[in-house]
């Protein structure tokens, strides 16, 4: 009996430990061609980096689409507006360039920007690109 008990603690450690580990990983600094180091280090697009990466973007839009908000916001980092929409949805907006909400926070901005649609129960439906806020 108490080499089953020996048995039955050393897996209940290890998987505590593989437990403990996975929860500890950082954000990756790369989503396919999308650089996330820089995406995350230009707040608000208002060092004018986000704009050099839209082409990697894009090329990850449908890689994206499906993924949970907090994946989302763990891959691009804090969203520059969190707007609520209809029917328990949001959309979660990322400036790609310098403008008014650089200089003015909450100042209503025409910047380029790329907004994802979080569906009510939390996933990224659509993204789409345009100018200020949908």
């Amino acid at each position: 009996m108490s080499n089953v008990q020996d048995v039955m603690q050393r897996l209940f450690l290890v998987s505590l430990l593989m437990a403990s580990m996975s929860g500890c990983s950082s954000a990756p600094d790369q989503f396919g061609k999308l650089d996330l180091k820089k995406w995350r280090s230009d707040r608000g697009g208002c060092k004018g980096v986000r704009a050099t990466l839209v082409p990697g973007f894009k090329a990850e839009v449908q890689n994206l689409k499906g993924k949970t908000a907090n994946t989302i916001g763990e891959l691009l980092g804090r969203p520059d507006v969190n707007q609520i929409a209809d029917r328990n949805q949001k959309f979660y907006i990322y400036f790609l360039e310098k403008g008014i909400h650089c200089d003015q926070p909450g100042g209503k901005s025409m910047s380029r920007s790329v907004a994802i649609r979080m569906s009510a129960i939390g996933l990224a439906t659509e993204i789409t690109f345009q100018n200020g806020i949908p």
